[in-house]
């Protein structure tokens, strides 16, 4: 499996840009040609250029699994529609009725489990559970309710903050369904979702990312 170091606009939180699955990966606009074939080498899937509420903020506009994509209220209709076309049999869940914007901060999941931050409501975790047909708990991860901000799921692996306990650690590696493990991000930061846009395949990490980071991440993505 294939790690790369990259950035994106000049800036090493590539993972506020860009979202992928085993599907396609999702890229900005006007992200720049050499960004898209290094996403495409890495993580072996088609690269797919759009927009959400016509922001490039992917990253933090998106979640999701390889069956659904959830994406926030505030979506165009034409968005939408675009995304539909490029992604085939996925799903496109809008999640209506909620004030919160940033999916891609409060949603993390694979396709074995998700975990859906405290400040969502019940009833938008019981959609999101449904949409991404898996089991879906409501919390937090390590004091931190925007669960999809300090962690990164795959079907390969898990990565989390340095703020939760081993006993912690078993027990997501246990419900997501794969090996676990505490990591940081671009000289040590624990928001992994902005450094980190990974797949089963491969990830890119941000440019600032150590070599002791690396290698903790080659453990985990053997």
């Amino acid at each position: 499996m294939t790690i790369e170091l990259a950035e994106v606009f000049g800036s090493p939180h590539i993972g506020v840009y860009a979202y992928a699955n085993d599907v396609a990966a999702f890229l900005p606009r006007d992200a720049p040609a050499k960004v898209l074939k290094l996403v495409e080498e890495t993580l072996e899937v088609p690269v797919i250029r759009v927009s959400i509420a016509r922001s490039r903020l992917l990253g933090v506009l998106m979640a999701g699994n390889d069956s659904s994509l959830i994406l926030p209220p505030i979506v165009y209709e034409e968005e939408v529609k675009e995304l539909q076309e490029g992604v085939g049999d996925v799903k496109i869940v809008v999640l209506e009725g909620v004030k919160e914007t940033t999916p891609g901060n409060l949603v993390l999941a694979n396709d074995n489990a998700c975990i859906v931050s405290s400040i969502l409501p019940e009833k938008a975790a019981e959609t999101i559970s449904r949409a991404l047909g898996v089991p879906c708990k409501r919390g937090n991860l390590g004091g931190f309710p925007l669960v999809g901000s300090v962690a990164v799921a795959t079907n390969r692996a898990l990565l989390l903050p340095p703020t939760l306990s081993e006993e912690e650690v078993e027990e997501l590696s246990d419900f997501f369904g794969v090996k676990a493990d505490v990591v940081t991000v671009n000289k040590g930061r624990i928001f992994l979702r902005s450094g980190i846009v990974a797949n089963s395949k491969g990830a890119l990490v941000g440019s600032e990312t150590t070599g002791y980071e690396l290698m903790k991440l080659q453990q985990l993505f053997p």
